[in-house]
This record gives C-alpha cells, structure tokens and sequence, in this order.
C-alpha cells in the first residue's frame, strides 16, 4: 500500500492508515483536529487478508476494535476512534483509487459500467478500497452529493430493464440477518424496496452509499447530546433530502423532537417527506431542541423506524 499524506480534507468512508500500518474506516465529517474512524484491519503475519506487496492483516469486529483501542490507544477512545492527524500515514480516497479497483476487479469494472456518473463523483470503500478484498466480498460504491440521486434513479432502470437483476430472497433474508432489525422481515423488504440503494450483480452484494461532496461537509453539524430517556413518537417527516447520510437525518413535525437521526444504516433512506414515520430510540437534549436517536449500540436494540404511511397503504 502507498504512503504518503493526502491534501484533501478527510471525509466520511475514506479508510486511514495509522503510523504502525492499522487500517480505520472514516465514519464521521468533523476530522478538522482529529479524524473520528474505527479500526478495522490490524498487521498480523497469519492474517487471512493480503495486499499487493503481501502484507498480511486481519479483519477487526467492532466490539473488538473497540477493546483494542481503550487497550493500546486509550487517548483516541471515544464514541468512534479520534487519531490525531500527524498519527495518520495515508490517506485512502475512494474517488482515487477507483481506476485502479475497476482495472483489477472485474465485478467493480462490469457494475460501474452500468452507471453514468462523472470522474471522481464516485468510488469504491471497504475492502476493496484497502486492496484487501477476497472473493467473497461485498463491493460498496460511494457516491458524492447529489449525483447519488442520480446513481439511485440509475439503478432503479437498471433493474427495470433487467439489466441487474432483483435481489433474490435469499439475499434480503442474508441482509435481514446481518441487520437483525427491530422490525419483521416483511416490513424489511417493504421499506428496502423502494430505496434502491442496494443490490445483487452476477452474484455479488453490493451497496450505494451516499456522502456529502466537499462542498456539503459542514451542512448539517452532529454533535452528542444529553441522553433524557427512551421513547416512542409518531410525527411527521418535514424534510428527508439527507435521510441517506451517516447518520441519517428526518427533520420532523412534532412537539417535542426536532430531528430523529438513524447512525445505522438499517433506517437509511426509511421514510420520504410528508410521511407519518413511527421511531423509537433515546431522546438527546441539545438545549434548545431535542433529538431522537437510533442506532446507539451496534444492533440498535430496541430501536426502529417505520413509515406508517407506507405500511398503511
């Protein structure tokens, strides 16, 4: 893997690589002072991934990435992993190094051909964007700003015009597995239908992924709150235009809660504007507003949203 520092800002799903070579997944836009990510690769000679230059690393869960960072980096614990900038060696950018994933994997090179998006508008995360892949790996394409929308239209004819395929039931019920949403499958598949921001292409799962341009980095501030208890509310959604972010946001109509924000990706996309959505998850007080909040541990236990007016149709 190249070194070297990159001069653009640090945004969401670039991957960074840390002095000592561990590999973190950017999950925040506020990386100004400290870039906020979490582990997700180690150096380990019996690692069961490798690189080019052969390298070997392995895959980190999120509970133990966690433990291994309060264990040997304990100063950049917090809600996510905050490396200081001189501790970073390299900077991954999806939008850079999508060329060369398309010109050594043929799933990405045949699926992005489907697609008309403009020159660095788009790239591939994950393990792809690492060099870490394997055979069974999922491609996850990140879209920049507004041409995401035009990337979800794409899809939807794509699939239209069966030139990629319906998701077969086997993998939503893969993907319903993974998530172990708080919802039923049924009312999984209602919602998953309609966002188009996933899919299966000659046998590979992949997902679209939206993230801000570097325009739109500090559009809407998230920051943590005081946690005031569970609830849940039904309101209506007023504004969904970044319901597809991380975390995803539904500014509402109601008479205590502001915003209800979604930092899994199960409820990304979950309700449109001017939609009765039910949401239960922690309220946060943010002195002049309150915030409902889902996805405040990995399973999001407890926690949910649903489009009441969609199911009720």
């Amino acid at each position: 893997m190249e070194r070297g520092q990159d001069r653009k800002p640090i945004r969401l799903r670039d991957f960074l690589i840390d002095q000592d070579g561990g590999i973190y997944a950017v999950s925040v836009y506020d990386n100004d002072e400290r870039a906020g990510c979490v582990l997700r690769y180690l150096p380990d000679p019996d690692g069961e991934r490798a690189c080019g230059n052969g390298q070997r690393y392995r895959k980190i869960e999120f509970d133990e990435a966690f433990a291994w960072i309060r264990e040997h980096h304990p100063e950049w614990n917090d809600t996510v992993h905050r490396i200081p900038l001189d501790q970073i060696a390299t900077v991954l950018k999806p939008e850079e190094k999508i060329q060369e994933i398309i010109r050594r994997d043929s799933r990405v090179r045949n699926l992005a051909s489907l697609f008309n998006l403009p020159e660095k508008s788009f790239g591939c995360t994950g393990s792809l964007l690492c060099g870490l892949e394997n055979e069974a790996s999922d491609i996850d394409l990140v879209i920049y700003g507004e041409h995401w929308f035009s990337a979800q239209r794409q899809l939807a004819d794509a699939v239209s015009k069966g030139l990629i395929p319906e998701m077969s039931e086997e993998m939503w019920r893969k993907v319903y597995r993974k998530r172990v949403p708080e919802i039923s499958f049924d009312d999984f598949i209602a919602h998953e239908a309609r966002k188009y921001n996933r899919g299966e292409y000659e046998g590979t799962y992949f997902d679209l992924l939206f993230s801000r341009g570097y325009t739109e980095q500090n559009a809407v501030p998230i920051k943590k709150g005081v946690p005031t208890g569970r609830d849940v509310i039904e309101a209506t959604v007023t504004d969904a235009s970044l319901a597809f972010d991380n975390p995803s946001v539904y500014a509402i109509d109601h008479e205590e809660i502001s915003y209800v924000l979604s930092f899994t990706h199960t409820y990304a996309g979950q309700a449109l504007a001017g939609e009765m959505i039910e949401a239960a998850g922690v309220i946060e007080d943010h002195g002049d507003e309150k915030w409902l909040i889902i996805g405040t541990t990995r399973e999001a236990r407890g926690e949910y949203i649903l489009s009441r007016t969609l199911l009720n149709r």
